[in-house]
């Protein structure tokens, strides 16, 4: 049985094309922690086949080599045809190469090492992805606490607290629930509610977009309750790295 190509993991042709090799990549890594093996795996066959050099060294590997020509038998007659003269005269004369096609190589690997060049800075490394994976998951835990604790003496501080971390698109959403739920039930019923993480998890990563899966516990105080009243729940927030910075572009609560 024939070892599986670097084709085959990603599940490709042989003369796919770039633009299919990274949309398969993306596709086998986007439900995988970058710990996981097989995250490893699909990330070194689509270095090595988005690498033009690579693949081309890679795919000559995997062409069957054409047999070695036989040993000529020492018995056979030393018939002229044999003869070192009569080989030279047959041989034909060496050619020259013609000074345009030196020219098209040249432009040729000036191109490789230009996408190759290239795409080192778009693929990321799976050491990139660590780190930006761990960056996501710390900037969830420290903004979440914020994003779900309040004051009902201290809205506005809440409020600005929170939305320091949030995406624009998501802020929008998050200023509808503040002024719907908090800012017309809070004042009446001097409602606390604070927020601390328990733990948390990787559940998607990639390069820009991660979501982390966090266990909150959330105690909750009132006019008419001053022992807290405590509940643990999970929320799934999707991170976003906009100029350098993690924030928030969604959040979803689970039982």
């Amino acid at each position: 049985m024939s070892t599986p190509s670097w084709y085959d993991l990603l599940d490709v042709d042989p003369d796919a094309s770039t633009a299919e090799i990274r949309a398969a990549w993306k596709a086998a890594v986007a439900d995988l922690d970058p710990t996981d093996r097989r995250f490893r795996a699909y990330s070194q066959a689509a270095e090595v086949l988005l690498d033009p050099a690579r693949r081309a060294a890679y795919d000559a590997e995997r062409r069957p080599h054409p047999e070695a020509d036989p040993e000529p038998d020492p018995r056979q007659d030393a018939s002229p045809a044999h003869l070192p003269e009569a080989a030279a005269a047959r041989a034909p004369a060496p050619r020259t190469v013609p000074g345009w096609l030196l020219t098209v190589v040249g432009v040729l690997a000036a191109l490789a090492v230009a996408t190759a060049a290239w795409l080192w800075f778009v693929v990321p490394a799976d050491s990139e992805v660590e780190d930006a994976t761990r960056a996501a998951r710390a900037a969830a835990e420290t903004a979440v606490v914020p994003i779900l604790s309040y004051d009902a003496a201290e809205l506005d501080a809440s409020r600005e607290a929170a939305t320091s971390y949030l995406t624009s698109g998501y802020r929008e959403e998050y200023e509808r629930f503040f002024e719907g739920v908090m800012e017309k039930n809070a004042p009446r019923t001097g409602t606390v509610v604070e927020t601390s993480v328990l733990r948390s998890g990787v559940v998607r990563s990639g390069e820009d977009r991660v979501e982390v899966f966090v266990l909150l516990d959330q105690a909750t105080t009132n006019a008419r309750r001053a022992q807290p009243s405590t509940i643990k729940y999970w929320v799934t927030v999707t991170m976003e790295r906009l100029d350098g910075e993690w924030l928030v572009a969604g959040l979803k609560t689970r039982a």
